[in-house]
Parts: C-alpha cells; structure tokens; sequence
C-alpha cells in the first residue's frame, strides 16, 4: 500500500510517524520533516521498537524512489507491524513541490548511494578498458559491468548498491539507531 506525497502531507498529524530507510549520508543530503531515519539494514533491528511504534502512530516509510521504501514495508508487514510507502519517495516529494528539512551534518562526508555506484561502475570499466589495451581479457570485466547496469535497469534492483552499502562508511553510527529507537518510543 502507498500514499502519494501531497496526501501524506496533508495528512500529518502528531500520530503521523515517517520512517527514512535511506543511508544517513542520503538523509543528511535532506528529508522530508519530521522523518527518523532508520536506514533500511537496520530495520530487523528494531522490529520491537517498530512493534511499539505502530501501536501509538500510523507509519509511513520513504526511500530515495519507492524501491527500498516498499523493500522495508513488505518486511514489516511479514512480522505483522502495519506501514505505508510514500508514492515516488523523496524524488516524488520534491516534485510534488513540498519542502525537505537538511539534515544534521555527517561526521565524515559519505556519497548519495547512485553516486557511489556510478564512479564505481565507470571506475571498473574505465580499469577493464585500459588494462584491455595489454591484456585483451580484461576487457571482460567492463562486459561484465555493462550487463550489470542493464540487468540493474531492466530489474530495477542494484546488485552493486547491496554490495557498496556493506562497506563501513555505508553503514549506520551507532548514533543514528541511537537516535532511531528514542524517536520510535515517543
């Protein structure tokens, strides 16, 4: 189930509770006000607090585009805790004209998710491509690049992003789930 994003603005209210799965680095570049940010990886982390959270509000979840949104509620919805994606996410709020709140700054200067994967995608295939020139094989690793982004585009999945987000700067500060659990309990 979703919302579009002038319908949940309308709608906000104090039991109204929206919930960022976004990377902090994404939620710092800006979010929509009021969110918690509780990155998508962490959720089965706090699936008690969640649990708490929707006895006391209705909960709204919002990612970049709508992928990782729908992602956490399918999740939350198997372990019975009720939530609702916002149509289009931030990229759909903000072309829906409403406001974003910036976000604290992060201790160290981490790149949105798509950038990370474009200046790894091009930086692997720009290394096949130049070791190509000695060693004709190598070229195989900017194929194997090219049919990643296609697949990327055709599944609208990242297989590229699930891996950057394992790397320790992707990962959340114990701040920020810190941060999540005293909001999940007001």
């Amino acid at each position: 189930m979703t919302i579009s994003p002038a319908d949940l603005h309308a709608r906000e209210t104090p039991k109204t509770l929206v919930l960022d799965v976004r990377t902090p680095g994404e939620f710092a570049a800006g979010h929509l006000p009021g969110a918690v940010n509780l990155p998508l990886d962490s959720v089965s982390a706090l699936l008690p607090e969640l649990q708490d959270a929707a006895e006391r509000h209705e909960l709204f979840v919002v990612c970049a585009t709508g992928r990782r949104s729908a992602d956490a509620c399918n999740r939350l919805a198997a372990v019975g805790i009720p939530a609702t994606g916002v149509e289009g996410g931030v990229s759909g709020w903000t072309a829906a004209g409403l406001p974003l709140e910036p976000g604290p700054a992060p201790s160290r200067a981490v790149w949105a998710m798509d950038r990370q994967v474009r200046f790894a995608a091009g930086s692997l295939v720009l290394t096949g491509l130049l070791l190509g020139r000695r060693a004709p094989r190598a070229r195989l690793l900017s194929a194997g690049v090219a049919t990643g982004l296609v697949y990327s585009g055709v599944s609208n999945t990242c297989g590229m992003a699930a891996l950057l987000a394992k790397l320790p700067f992707n990962r959340p500060a114990p701040t920020v789930l810190d941060t999540a659990r005293a909001a999940l309990r007001d």
